[in-house]
């Protein structure tokens, strides 16, 4: 199967979610599904990353699932474009 790429924001939204390896259980869950962390706001109350995933697209869909699951916010980047 072909692998995809989704770019999505994940939101950790309180000091709980913040302390816990979630990705860290999501690439063990899921070791054909890889992710890049492109940009990165964490304090102790809430983390906010912009992560590029690649895998194939079922693999991929299920392991967003997990990390809703585990109480995370995902929504995908949307690319504006605006021409002049």
């Amino acid at each position: 199967m072909a692998k995809v790429q989704k770019r999505v924001w994940l939101t950790f939204g309180n000091r709980n979610l913040v302390e816990k390896p979630i990705l860290w259980r999501m690439a063990r869950e899921y070791p054909n599904v890889s992710f890049d962390i492109r940009q990165a706001s964490v304090t102790a109350e809430i983390g906010i990353m912009a992560v590029l995933f690649e895998g194939e697209s079922g693999e991929l869909a299920t392991a967003l699932e997990f990390l809703k699951a585990q109480g995370l916010t995902v929504e995908p980047i949307e690319k504006n474009m605006i021409e002049s």
